[in-house]
């Protein structure tokens, strides 16, 4: 009789423990999920050091002038006595003054391109100023370097030849083009460089500076108006959206007890 029950009290055991379960997974209580953070901003990547303004602006210029300055005299693999030489058997009657004129030219392709209506980064009066300090920058470190290094001309004319002005000044306003149109093309750049490197090569053409002169003043120039631009932080006479914003201005007399004038109402959108 035993025998014939067990099976009953295993179904029953079954039947038990099958039926309870999904309850006992029904009534177990649910995790909320966690919102606490939900509204938070994410946690700022800090960019790594050769990723700030300072590094990118500074970095080129500083390799030109530290390569300029390696090469010296008589020191460095080809140094500006070798480059010197070289120049002198390949070129030996050059004589020409148009490095004296094309230092400006990248200036005047600046404002042939403002003049054409071609969009620049900033507007005419932060060119001016960007263009002012950078000029104060370059003018302060060339004449202290011209007087601190004392390197004799190759043409033996003076003490005054570390680093070339002339080179300096293009490059100077090579960058400046090239900050102000590179979002337009990259063309006005190419241009501008081009003509600061022919200034270079002139410099050395003509005797007048030695290779290391020439490279040390092509990172100045950069440099100048790198600086120039990283310390501009007032934006004077930016209004890039006012014309967009007005919307209606009427004009009408207005009296008020004795006075009398002119009552402008400008409505924005």
């Amino acid at each position: 009789m035993l025998f014939r029950q067990r099976p009953a009290w295993l179904l029953f055991l079954w039947l038990t423990f099958a039926g309870a379960s999904p309850v006992l997974a029904q009534s177990a209580p649910a995790v909320p999920a966690d919102t606490a953070h939900k509204y938070e901003a994410p946690a700022p990547v800090r960019p790594r050091w050769y990723q700030h303004k300072l590094v990118k602006a500074t970095a080129i210029p500083v390799l030109l002038i530290g390569y300029g300055a390696s090469t010296i005299n008589g020191n460095g693999l080809y140094s500006s006595y070798d480059a010197r030489r070289d120049i002198q058997r390949a070129f030996p009657n050059f004589h020409t003054k148009a490095d004296d004129y094309l230092i400006l030219a990248p200036y005047a392709e600046l404002a042939i391109a403002t003049l054409a209506g071609v969009e620049s980064r900033n507007d005419r009066l932060n060119i001016a100023l960007v263009i002012v300090k950078s000029e104060l920058i370059f003018a302060g470190a060339v004449m202290a370097l011209k007087y601190t290094t004392g390197v004799q001309r190759p043409d033996g004319s003076n003490r005054q030849s570390f680093p070339s002005g002339h080179t300096a000044q293009a490059f100077l306003a090579a960058s400046i083009v090239h900050t102000e149109f590179r979002d337009k093309s990259q063309w006005y750049g190419v241009g501008a460089y081009t003509i600061a490197t022919s200034v270079a090569a002139l410099r050395m053409l003509n005797n007048r500076h030695w290779q290391s002169d020439v490279v040390a003043g092509a990172g100045l120039g950069i440099l100048s108006a790198h600086l120039g631009y990283l310390t501009h932080r007032n934006r004077w006479g930016r209004q890039p959206n006012l014309g967009k914003r007005i919307g209606h201005v009427s004009a009408s007399p207005w009296q008020y007890q004795d006075a009398t004038g002119v009552r402008l109402v400008v409505q924005l959108r």
